[in-house]
C-alpha cells in the first residue's frame, strides 16, 4: 500500500466523526475549556488554604520547638564550661579524629574553626 493512501485512510475517519456531531460548532470546546478554568480556580483555592492554615502554621510551630531545643543546647554547653574551668572537655584522642595528612593552605585547622568549639589543630603540633 502506497504511503498515499495510507495517509488519506488515516485521515478520513477524523474527518468524518467531527462531522458527525450534533452540537454546535465550538460549543464542546467553551464548556471544557470553562471546566479547566473552574478546576483551577478550586485547586488554587485549595493550595491557598492549605499553605495559609496548615503549612505556615506548621513551619512557625517547628521555629518554636527548634528555638527550645537550641536553648537547651546552649544552656547545657555553658554549664559543662563552667564545670570544666571555663573551658569545653577535650573530646577522646582517638587516632581517626581530625586526621590531618599535610596542612590545609590556611593552616592545620578548619576552614571554619572556632576556638571555642573546636579543637585547635596547630596547638597539637607544636
Amino acid at each position: 500500500m502506497s504511503v498515499v493512501a495510507r495517509c488519506s485512510l488515516r485521515a478520513g475517519p477524523k474527518g468524518f466523526r467531527s462531522m458527525s456531531t450534533n452540537s454546535a460548532p465550538g460549543s464542546d470546546y467553551f464548556s471544557r475549556l470553562q471546566a479547566l478554568r473552574d478546576h483551577a480556580a478550586q485547586t488554587t483555592d485549595l493550595w491557598r488554604k492549605i499553605s495559609f492554615y496548615v503549612a505556615f502554621p506548621a513551619t512557625f510551630v517547628t521555629c518554636a520547638w527548634v528555638y527550645n531545643v537550641e536553648t537547651e543546647h546552649a544552656a547545657h554547653e555553658k554549664h559543662k564550661i563552667e564545670e570544666n574551668g571555663g573551658k569545653l572537655p577535650q573530646p577522646p584522642a582517638y587516632e581517626y579524629l581530625n586526621r590531618r595528612v599535610k596542612p590545609f593552605p590556611w593552616g592545620m585547622n578548619s576552614l571554619f574553626f572556632h576556638p571555642v568549639y573546636n579543637k585547635d589543630m596547630e596547638q597539637e603540633e607544636e
